[in-house]
């Protein structure tokens, strides 16, 4: 199969292409647009929202996607896609290929239901990342030596051995960094330019606020993207000291110097923007929130959320929020 075979854009009756394939594209859809495959699909289908609103079902659930999400369904079980209700359009970039074991437990802690995963927004210096990685899938498709494919070509097919390893290559760096750094953070996350799409529309605006000034310790930026990228990991001072070659009395004091706040706070800051945003975006249990967020108590986790939000996990996901 090549992308010449393919459709523009799926249609609902449309079969989904063979597991053995990396099919990569992106596509620019307004209301009306959707897929509806009752048996499913034999291949893992990822999606990284650019602008706009999509929705995303398998089987009984769904998700909802908004700019810098990526929502991935499994194979097996009967799925649909399309604009979400009173969404204007959705672009997104989307691949279509069997999945590599090893990004199952990477994906387990955002998992909505069986086969249907939702990691919430990346922050923006992600976002730049995974918007380039799928532009090198497409890009690897036509071949390393063949060049970037043209604009009016937004589907392509990997062929040949090395083609489909640094699409999957690029894959997994897509699904690495947004499981991995799938929280919102104010710090070090640069203004995105607008992007030109097929039609000549650009998304709108991301509203992210623009990196700390020349002042800010580079040392320091560091630790905050260690932090941003991974806050369920089990960071400590001596950790984030360690990863930046300072000892952990004068990391925590650079830091604090930069920051107005110490390394665990805003540890424990970032730990809780992840666990908003896995509640707003996912039907996780609060347990499984509590533990994907750095959390290894989740009475712990329910009092200082409550300290924050005003309101228990459980109350803050029903919409009963301060």
């Amino acid at each position: 199969m090549r992308a010449d075979d393919l459709p523009p854009t799926a249609a609902a009756a449309d079969p989904s292409p063979p597991p053995g394939l990396v099919v990569t594209g992106r596509y620019h859809q307004g209301p009306g647009y959707g897929v509806n495959r009752p048996r499913g699909s034999d291949s893992w289908l990822f999606t990284f929202t650019l602008g706009g609103s999509g929705l995303l079902r398998q089987g009984g659930a769904r998700a909802r996607a908004g700019a810098g999400d990526l929502v991935v369904l499994a194979p097996g079980t009967a799925h649909r896609y399309a604009v979400a209700p009173g969404a204007e359009r959705w672009w997104f970039w989307w691949t279509h290929c069997r999945a590599r074991p090893s990004w199952t437990p990477w994906l387990t802690p955002y998992a909505v239901a069986d086969g249907l995963y939702a990691v919430p927004a990346v922050p923006g210096a992600l976002y730049d990342r995974i918007d380039a990685a799928f532009g090198r899938m497409l890009a690897d498709a036509c071949g390393p030596a063949e060049g970037t494919p043209r604009e009016r070509d937004p589907v392509a097919v990997a062929h040949g051995g090395l083609a489909r390893e640094l699409a999957l290559c690029a894959l997994e760096e897509v699904v690495l960094l947004a499981a991995g750094g799938g929280s919102r953070t104010p710090m070090s996350v640069p203004v995105r330019t607008p992007l030109s799409v097929p039609d000549g529309t650009s998304p709108p605006a991301s509203g992210r606020s623009r990196p700390p000034g020349p002042a800010a310790d580079a040392r320091v930026r560091r630790a905050e993207e260690l932090i941003a990228a991974d806050p369920g990991a089990p960071h400590t001072v001596r950790s984030l000291a360690e990863s930046v070659a300072l000892s952990p009395s004068r990391f925590a004091h650079l830091f604090t110097q930069s920051t107005g706040r110490s390394p665990m706070r805003a540890l424990r800051e970032a730990r809780l923007r992840h666990a908003a945003r896995l509640l707003e975006g996912t039907d996780l249990t609060v347990e499984r929130v509590a533990a994907a967020s750095g959390f290894t108590s989740p009475f712990h986790f329910s009092r200082v959320f409550r300290e924050r939000h005003g309101v228990p996990p459980g109350a803050y996901r029903a919409g009963e929020r301060r």
